[in-house]
């Protein structure tokens, strides 16, 4: 809209053109209205974003529990891994006992067929023997050898339990001598000799079958038809008067620098020679 000022003398239409102006500051003051609307919206958005805020908290560990916390838990990894080492000692300590267990039964179970299948010679075959004559070939001679600085048993006796190693496949009474041989390393092992008639001088072999390892001790006690014991014997002997025992006890220790393992049987032979004169 345009208005145009005319002047009528003293008159001055000011006023009508003010009104206008005042409609015009009118609709401006509407205008910012809205304006006020929006910044109450946007003061209404803002005061959740206040309401969200939480006071800040301390969420970490002191020293002393992270202290205490490493404290624990050296005594349960401590506990764990002792109960492990139990464990694991408890097993090796049951596989090598059944291990020697194992070992001394089949050598116990040799050492009985021989001396349940062994030969004497009875009167009157058998004569005491002249202070000239050779010994009996089928006399039984027990007792004891050094070795390494420790006393083994030793026995040479005649048994039909021979077992042929070589081609030669033949039966007959064979010699059978047990004797204890250091190898090379020290470790102690008990031997079985076994030869047919002739019988060759006895003299250790590295060929001759192993019976037991790990050997520690090996003692044999012969017993009399009057229960009598005896560390040694020889059957061509006067002191024995020229009898052969009538059972024999083995007492076989085996194992290692800790741990020992003793076994012991004895074997009551089917024959024996009584006494003679």
């Amino acid at each position: 809209m345009i208005y145009e000022l005319t002047t009528y003398g003293n008159k001055k239409p000011v006023t009508s053109i003010q009104r206008p102006v005042s409609s015009i500051q009118n609709r401006g003051s509407s205008i910012e209205y809205p304006e006020s609307r929006i910044e109450h919206r946007v003061s209404s958005i803002a005061r959740p974003a206040t309401s969200n805020q939480q006071p800040a908290t301390s969420d970490g560990f002191t020293l002393l529990e992270i202290l205490l916390s490493f404290l624990i838990l050296g005594i349960v990894m401590t506990t764990i891994m002792a109960s492990f080492n139990a464990v694991f000692s408890t097993t090796d300590t049951l596989k090598n006992s059944s291990q020697y267990f194992e070992m001394a039964k089949n050598c116990l179970n040799r050492m009985t067929r021989d001396f349940e299948a062994l030969y004497v010679q009875q009167s009157p075959l058998y004569k005491p023997p002249d202070f000239d004559d050779p010994p009996d070939p089928y006399r039984i001679v027990g007792s004891t050898a050094d070795v390494g600085g420790t006393s083994f048993a030793t026995i040479r006796f005649t048994s039909s339990a021979h077992i042929p190693l070589d081609k030669n496949k033949r039966d007959g009474i064979a010699e059978i001598i047990y004797y204890v041989q250091a190898k090379n390393d020290g470790q102690l092992v008990l031997k079985r000799a076994d030869h047919l008639y002739p019988y060759p001088p006895f003299e250790e072999k590295g060929g001759d079958p192993v019976l037991c390892i790990y050997l520690k001790s090996l003692v044999l006690k012969y017993i009399d038809a009057e229960d009598s014991e005896s560390d040694e014997w020889d059957s061509d002997s006067d002191e024995y008067g020229y009898a052969t025992p009538a059972a024999v006890r083995i007492q076989l220790e085996v194992g290692n620098e800790t741990t020992s393992y003793d076994f012991e049987t004895t074997i009551r032979l089917a024959v024996h020679r009584q006494k003679i004169g």
